[in-house]
């Protein structure tokens, strides 16, 4: 389907990340809520769409939960089991440009740190023939993902080093970061597999956190009081016959949602200025970074330890952190940091000129989707 431009982002909001006990999925992302209409200038009447995400592996943030914290009734309301950034920003440009609502608010929130929620536990759909086979954790099959890579491409443990490495880096510039200690190549190697070859900083945090996207028409835009974050392109495609997928670890069919990506948005990833690339386990990362093309397939490696995600480097990486060192909140923080980057409001970590943004993301071997956002309605 062609894009047609209309939609775009003019406020965000979020909570601080990582631990904050004693509050409910909800009444996080309700907080978060409340910052995002500050920073969009405008009251809850203005909102006449709700899109929430339901907080992993629990029942809470659905929209009939947050309606009366939000003391709210939109025109258009539903909740997304999986909501990720990305696919809650894709559905709620599809409601606007369907009619169903002009101003739609997407909430997140999660407590999965204080509720001691276990991620330990196989993933899809064929989740009784993994946990046979010993996976019962998504490095189990990110672990195989990374040794596939190695074996065509000769990609090695250092190179790998440098998305954790890179994306500590950032995070030192970030106060909202779970994890701000210095970490370098060396500190990386010297410490134990969780799934050889990963290592813990290979694995995304868990943690407490809430964000809060209002999304609009780009007629409307310009009436609030933010630069407006317009989406250019949107693309999508499942992987969802799992194992019948031919080499189903490398996930060819990132490079389907490439594909379709720039040939909507009209250019390709030369014109892209920063990336935020979800990055449950460093290998997401990995396989993006080649299926953008950003790099050549199997070219990685080198890519990364050449230092190009890093700060100056030539396609910055999830300049906040990522999942791996700020917060792990199923891609809504990388969306909120893109809003920002792009709005020139960083401060220490800002990437100097950025004026597109590629955020893109994935639900393991399942699914992916991705935006490409700009302050310029079109390139």
């Amino acid at each position: 389907m062609r894009q047609s431009p209309g939609v775009a982002i003019v406020g965000v909001g979020a909570t601080e990340q990582g631990e904050i006990p004693n509050q409910s999925p909800e009444e996080i992302a309700v907080r978060a809520v409340v910052a995002a209409l500050a920073d969009a200038g405008i009251e809850k009447s203005t909102i006449d769409g709700l899109i929430t995400c339901k907080a992993p592996l629990t029942t809470h943030g659905t929209d009939e939960g947050m309606g009366p914290l939000l003391g709210i009734n939109p025109a258009f309301s539903t909740t997304l089991d999986y909501g990720m950034g990305s696919y809650s920003l894709h559905l709620a440009a599809m409601a606007i440009r369907s009619g169903f609502a002009s101003t739609i608010l997407l909430t997140y929130g999660t407590n999965a740190r204080s509720a001691k929620i276990g991620f330990s536990r196989p993933i899809g759909g064929s989740n009784y023939w993994t946990a046979l086979a010993g996976f019962l954790h998504v490095a189990g099959p990110a672990a195989m993902a990374v040794r596939r890579h190695m074996h065509l491409y000769g990609t090695t443990e250092e190179q790998l080093a440098w998305v954790s490495v890179s994306q500590r880096e950032w995070a030192q510039r970030n106060p909202l970061a779970v994890f701000r200690t210095p970490l370098t190549v060396e500190d990386y190697l010297a410490m134990p597999y969780i799934v050889a070859p990963l290592r813990r900083p290979d694995l995304t945090v868990i943690s407490d956190g809430g964000t809060a996207i209002i999304v609009t028409t780009a007629e409307r835009a310009n009436d609030f009081r933010t630069v407006p974050v317009h989406v250019l392109a949107m693309a999508q495609q499942s992987g969802i016959r799992n194992e019948q997928n031919p080499d189903k670890l490398m996930r060819p069919w990132l490079g389907d949602i490439a594909s379709q990506l720039y040939e909507r948005a009209g250019f390709g990833p030369s014109e892209v200025d920063i990336a935020y690339l979800q990055d449950g386990t460093s290998v997401w990362v990995l396989q993006m970074l080649e299926a953008y093309g950003f790099c050549g397939i199997g070219e990685g490696g080198p890519f990364l330890a050449e230092g190009h995600t890093r700060p100056g480097g030539s396609i910055p990486v999830n300049t906040h952190g990522g999942q791996l060192s700020e917060s792990y909140t199923h891609n809504w923080m990388h969306l909120y940091e893109a809003v920002r980057q792009l709005r020139n409001e960083c401060g220490d970590r800002q990437v100097p000129g950025a004026k597109v943004a590629l955020h893109a993301q994935t639900h393991d071997f399942w699914k992916g989707a991705a935006t490409l956002l700009s302050t310029n309605e079109a390139q």
